[in-house]
């Protein structure tokens, strides 16, 4: 007999057998038993997930001689021809090569005449989705309404290109990709069954190159042991499935570590003229760097691992790198990856995610409970904290002052202020107090980490500061102006939510500082009066060379949008009225 690749010998018989796809299994089997079977089914998944096997199993199921069953018996003369393929009432169509409306009303007129020796007429219609849109049209009414003894399998891998009136007449089954678990466990199984012997980290390897697909990974596993000897080794492996051995990438990591950047490329040139993918690079390399996480993460994650075997090299360099550092190389990769899809020049694209991953820095090792180790990332959280603590020590020396009793006494909560008509009152002295010592730097320093410290918030505390700007900051305290009193008074009174608030901007400004919020028209009114008394905006004349000069004064205290008070001219606002104010320039003559 001429020689039969693994897939095809070792194809599943029963649903014992099955690897994964449980949800499946489960549901088709107690529908046999309770004799609740449907007419139309459409499984649905990537390739090599069991589609077309669980459909011969299920129609095998459906015509058994023991029926109704859970389990065909696979040793009655109709579960035997099903199997071989030469049954007269199951038809395997393949829609690929036969997608002309011609060959489906073959089917079609064939679909009423009785099954010739089984209980049901089974049609197992594979790659449906090649069916043409007057073959789909052809098929939809018997579909629908087919004679009690056919019942109709449809398989894809691509079902959004089914007509949504095939879907509905359909029940859909999702066949999901296999874990990498599933696949060793069926590659055990059969070469136990050859009797060879094997090393377990090269059946990973295989599992982790077939990216889901069962009949990816027997195939594969059929090309290795073709290659091997006596043993299937971990070298043979990576040699035949182009992957590439744990110690190389402990290799490259390491010396992104000590960012010995021409070690790194020099690797990546090495295994790229080795014939290995760039694309397949960054990807075993995301991998790599997800092991590494869980080694961090647990002992108790071992199994899991797919590339990395917890020997204590790998142990040990898992803890070099903080959890953050991590994450960040993974995501540099994945959206190179992404880039590389589309591009030609796949190399460059890795060499520069690799250049970019040297330049993210690593907030040091994670902390070993050695003795007398000091973990450096610690060390910085600790710097960071005791200048917060400084920070918040001015804020309460400017902010309030403490009796001289010898234990400061509790502060008490200050009482809502209200204004006649219920709403929101500003605190107008304290962001007077704000306004004296206001400086650009702060501003600018608020308003550059606005936009992304809102995108760390949830989404319901987002919406309150969407309205909102800051317009004025001190180096302890700025202040916020709200186009809306009710956002205003939810924020000023949510303590929690302004605190959490101040420790986002500190994150990206360096400075803890104290929110301070007001409506609109609160501000309009403090602003101006505060101007009028500091005599901001206010002209001077001096002689220069014989001639009056006037000059604008521009000193501190700064504000934002002091340019914003309407010029007392007339002219000017009745222009800016007409014309709008970005179109009207005042120049003095």
């Amino acid at each position: 007999m001429t020689y039969q690749a693994f897939y095809r010998v070792y194809r599943p018989q029963s649903f014992r057998e099955m690897s994964g796809q449980t949800h499946v299994k489960r549901t088709l089997q107690n529908a046999l038993l309770a004799n609740k079977t449907t007419h139309a089914y459409l499984f649905s998944g990537p390739r090599g997930t069991g589609k077309t096997s669980t459909a011969k199993i299920f129609a095998k199921a459906l015509n058994c001689e023991q029926a109704p069953t859970n389990e065909p018996c696979n040793e009655c003369p109709t579960c035997q021809s099903i199997t071989e393929g030469s049954h007269p009432d199951v038809i395997e169509f393949d829609a690929a090569s036969n997608s002309r409306v011609e060959e489906m009303r073959d089917i079609i007129e064939k679909v009423r005449f009785a099954p010739a020796d089984a209980r049901f007429k089974v049609y197992i219609i594979d790659e449906v989705h090649m069916l043409s849109t007057s073959a789909f049209n052809a098929l939809l009414k018997t579909l629908e309404e087919p004679p009690p003894h056919a019942v109709f399998i449809l398989a894809t891998t691509e079902p959004h290109k089914l007509p949504a009136t095939i879907i509905s007449r359909c029940q859909r089954f999702d066949f999901k990709r296999l874990s990498s678990t599933d696949i060793f466990e069926r590659m055990k199984v059969i070469l136990e069954d050859i009797n060879l012997p094997y090393e377990d980290q090269a059946l990973k390897v295989i599992a982790q190159a077939a990216a889901g697909g069962m009949r990816d990974a027997l195939s594969l596993l059929d090309q290795v042991v073709s290659f091997s000897g006596e043993t299937l080794t971990l070298d043979n492996a990576l040699l035949v499935s182009g992957s590439i051995s744990q110690d190389v990438f402990y290799d490259v990591v390491q010396a992104l570590k000590n960012k010995e950047i021409a070690q790194i490329l020099n690797s990546i040139e090495e295994l790229i003229a080795d014939g290995k993918d760039p694309l397949r690079l960054a990807e075993d390399l995301i991998t790599f760097f997800r092991d590494l996480l869980l080694l961090q993460t647990s002992s108790d994650l071992v199994e899991l691992l797919e590339l990395v075997t917890p020997e204590e090299k790998f142990v040990a360099l898992s803890h070099e790198f903080s959890a953050d550092t991590l994450y960040g190389y993974i995501d540099i990769l994945a959206k190179t990856q992404q880039e590389m899809r589309f591009s030609h020049h796949t190399k460059i694209y890795l060499e520069t995610a690799l250049l970019k991953m040297v330049q993210v820095p690593n907030s040091g090792a994670v902390t070993t409970g050695v003795a007398g180790h000091v973990d450096p990332g610690l060390n910085d959280k600790v710097i960071q904290l005791e200048k917060l603590v400084q920070q918040l020590s001015q804020q309460l020396a400017n902010g309030a002052q403490l009796g001289n009793t010898a234990m400061p006494q509790k502060e008490a909560p200050r009482p809502r202020v209200k204004t006649q008509g219920g709403g929101y009152q500003a605190p107008a002295g304290r962001i007077r107090e704000v306004l004296k010592g206001a400086t650009k730097q702060d501003i600018q320093k608020i308003k550059s980490a606005w936009a992304e410290s809102l995108g760390q918030l949830q989404k319901s505390q987002a919406a309150l500061l969407a309205e909102a700007e800051p317009v004025a900051a001190s180096d302890s305290a700025f202040v916020v102006k709200f186009k809306y009193d009710i956002h205003c008074q939810m924020v000023a009174e949510n303590r929690e939510f302004t605190h959490l608030f101040s420790q986002i901007l500190s994150q990206k400004t360096g400075t803890l500082y104290e929110v301070l919020c007001i409506p609109e028209t609160q501000w309009v009114t403090l602003r101006e009066n505060f101007i009028k008394e500091n005599g901001l905006n206010q002209k001077k004349e001096h002689t220069d060379e014989g001639t009056l000069v006037q000059e604008t004064v521009h000193e501190q205290p700064f504000i934002e949008d002091t340019y914003e008070i309407a010029s007392e001219d007339p002219l000017i606002t009745e222009a800016e009225k007409m014309f709008g104010k970005d179109f009207v320039e005042v120049v003095d003559e």
